[in-house]
């Protein structure tokens, strides 16, 4: 194995770690974890299997494989001896498992996380203020964010329909920090930090696999007296998001973000016909008015 191939292949295994245990680096993962990891991977190649009708029993992994063949055999060896000479892992097996995860194969996946990312690089820090982590904990959990991404001039768009992407905020067992994901169109996924002071809530979002960032803000009202009761929830929140659009141009966004039941929770990001039935109606009334949902930069 060339030093591309064991970065590429610890690219992998810390979007496993991510992705399965909210861990950014495979060094933090136990014997344990990987063990588990397989198992769900495995649980999804089945369902996999199941769904495209094959009959015959599906290939699943070896409880071991990520730890033995992996982990110790490739990683750990090649940091402990850079000069150790590895052969490349099964390149079918790897295929088989990202194709589950929702790529094309594993060269797919490697070409879709091309650059490193650092959740350490993303700061929104107020010196002379204290982060309300009463707020930041309501906030964990799963959300689907709804907003119009529509072109420059709203008249040019071929059809009216409304972008969800899907979005999990949680906190950090290291570290103690509040992180997003949030997903994007082909493959690509946003990774980011939420922080909170007094009744405002910012995140701070970076691309994956291309050079774009995604700020939001967002405030409600009197959080402080409405935290005091035990039974308040926090349903749905309005942001102001604001990124460069893919053909360059700044764009402002009115993005609602609406909670959303982890047990139907689907992790992609998808565009549907204004009227669908998978779009609440409290949600298309908000963003029916185009003019007031592009918000004029210029």
């Amino acid at each position: 194995m060339k030093k591309e191939d064991i970065l590429h292949l610890e690219k992998l295994m810390n979007f496993l770690s991510l992705h399965f245990l909210k861990k950014n680096c495979w060094e933090d993962v136990t014997k344990t974890e990987w063990s588990y990891i397989v198992a769900e991977i495995n649980d999804l190649i089945i369902r996999d299997n199941e769904e495209k009708g094959i009959k015959k029993a599906a290939d699943v992994l070896g409880l071991n494989y990520l730890y033995e063949h992996l982990i110790i055999n490739k990683l750990k060896k090649y940091y402990h001896n850079e000069n150790s000479v590895l052969s490349k892992p099964n390149l079918a097996k790897l295929s088989l498992i990202v194709k589950v995860l929702g790529y094309s194969n594993y060269i797919d996946f490697i070409n879709s996380h091309t650059g490193a990312f650092n959740f350490n690089d993303l700061r929104i820090d107020m010196d002379n203020a204290r982060q309300n982590t009463a707020l930041l904990d309501r906030l964990v959990g799963c959300w689907y964010s709804y907003n119009r991404n529509l072109p420059d001039n709203p008249s040019e768009a071929k059809d009216n329909r409304i972008w969800r992407s899907a979005m999990e905020i949680y906190k950090s067992e290291t570290s103690g920090e509040y992180y997003i994901e949030r997903s994007g169109g082909d493959h690509h996924k946003y990774f980011g930090k939420v922080t909170a002071y007094s009744d405002y809530v910012f995140i701070i979002m970076n691309s994956n696999t291309f050079i774009r960032q995604r700020h939001f803000i967002s405030r409600i009202k009197d959080i402080k007296e409405k935290l005091k009761n035990p039974e308040y929830k926090l349903h749905e929140l309005h942001f102001i998001s604001t990124c460069i659009s893919f053909n360059q141009e700044p764009i402002a966004l009115f993005e609602i973000f609406q909670k959303a039941d982890r047990k139907t929770f689907i992790a992609d990001s998808i565009s549907f016909p204004i009227d669908s039935d998978e779009i609440p109606q409290s949600i298309i009334k908000q963003l029916e008015d185009t003019e007031a949902n592009r918000i004029d930069y210029r």
